[in-house]
């Protein structure tokens, strides 16, 4: 997926304009800053923060290529379509999967999935990188692909979501939704909670889908379209959803975050602010890195305003992850900046190779994974 921002025109339900023309006005994902990123200052780290490992999968280009994380297990890929296993930072086992990557992997501790720019779904066994089977969608994979108990479920770019069977890559069902005259083209991925598949839309629509059949158990509103023009009107869910077993929250760029109750899609609270980075929670916040380049942290129960760092200003800032007493959130240019959750003060920063950090940061135990623009996967071990 090219992180600058393409506004796609959709003549049709699964059909998308030939034409994909560049608006860097609208763009949440362009490499660089609109305007100039603020500058980090010295900083007097009361964190301790360490690389435990570091390996290089190969560069993903203009390409989100997400990693997915199954206990100490870090599943990697390349553009160029190298796939990998580290475990500790030691390679298990790599493979040419012989297609260029489009999206993220998804994986648990049976299988590992990865999609193409063609449409293309590759399955291989999480132990040995062996071929397990593979299945084609309708258009673009930019998505990572969710690996559920029985469902692997891969999202493409025309808004469609498959449902496969995790066994021989079947399909078992299809969910598409009409979309609006424009959207943005991302790599918006999605959430599997138990048998419920969580998914973002184009024109700020959150919908919970069955995973045994498809079908939406709920459509809930993060976000209404506003303005005169279709670019105005551009309100779309590009980042991941979160969720807990009570509530499930999402956030649209030009539109809100807010939070639901899982079971129903009953809205608890919305706030006004544009996100397409994302957002994570805690038990008491939510966290939102906004299109500003500001964190900000939310009451879970209430949306109420907690604290605001706005020290990160136009530096393209990830989805903030959660580390127990710190949130981290990774730049443009490499670093990654943990924050007190308490009240949104630095505590730490840590510099990886240089280039941006486009993909979502990992939760790792005692830590985190990033994945750089250049191919570097490091492991950041966080006390």
């Amino acid at each position: 997926m090219k992180r600058r921002l393409c506004v796609i025109a959709i003549a049709a339900v699964s059909v998308f304009a030939a034409g994909c023309s560049t608006m860097d006005k609208l763009n949440p994902f362009k490499t660089e800053p609109k305007i100039k990123p603020a500058e980090l200052v010295p900083l007097q780290s009361s964190a301790d923060v360490q690389v435990r490992w570091q390996s290089n999968i190969g560069e993903t280009d203009d390409f989100v290529l997400t990693p997915a994380v199954v206990g100490e297990s870090v599943y990697v890929a390349g553009r160029d379509g190298s796939l990998a296993r580290l475990d500790n930072g030691r390679q298990t086992w790599r493979i040419a999967t012989g297609e260029k990557l489009a999206g993220g992997v998804g994986a648990d501790r049976r299988l590992v999935v990865v999609g193409t720019e063609k449409g293309q779904v590759m399955a291989f066994d999480a132990e040995s990188g062996k071929p397990r089977w593979t299945a084609r969608v309708s258009s673009e994979v930019l998505a990572a692909p969710v690996v559920g108990e029985n469902l692997v479920a891969v999202r493409s770019v025309d808004a469609r979501i498959v449902g496969l069977d995790v066994a021989d890559g079947k399909r078992r069902w299809a969910y598409q939704r009409v979309t609006p005259a424009l959207t943005l083209r991302s790599n918006v991925g999605m959430l599997m909670v138990d048998n419920m598949v969580l998914a973002g839309f184009p024109g700020g629509k959150l919908v919970a889908i069955n995973g045994k059949n498809g079908a939406a158990t709920w459509e809930a509103t993060v976000a209404v379209p506003k303005g005169a023009t279709e670019l105005e009107r551009v309100a779309d869910i590009t980042s991941l959803p979160v969720a807990d077993e009570r509530e499930v929250c999402a956030a649209a760029y030009q539109g809100r975050v807010a939070c639901f109750e899982l079971s129903t899609g009953t809205q608890v609270w919305a706030r006004d602010i544009s996100s397409s980075a994302g957002l994570d929670m805690d038990k008491t916040r939510v966290y939102v890195s906004d299109d500003k380049g500001a964190v900000q942290a939310f009451a879970r129960d209430s949306g109420a305003s907690l604290w605001k760092q706005d020290k990160l200003a136009n530096r393209g800032l990830s989805r903030p992850i959660v580390l127990d007493r710190r949130v981290a959130v990774a730049d443009f240019q490499g670093f990654v900046h943990f924050l007190n959750v308490e009240d949104g003060a630095f505590v730490a920063r840590a510099a990886t190779d240089g280039s941006a950090i486009r993909a979502e940061p990992q939760r790792l135990a005692g830590g985190l994974v990033v994945q750089t623009r250049k191919g570097g996967v490091v492991a950041l071990g966080v006390k």
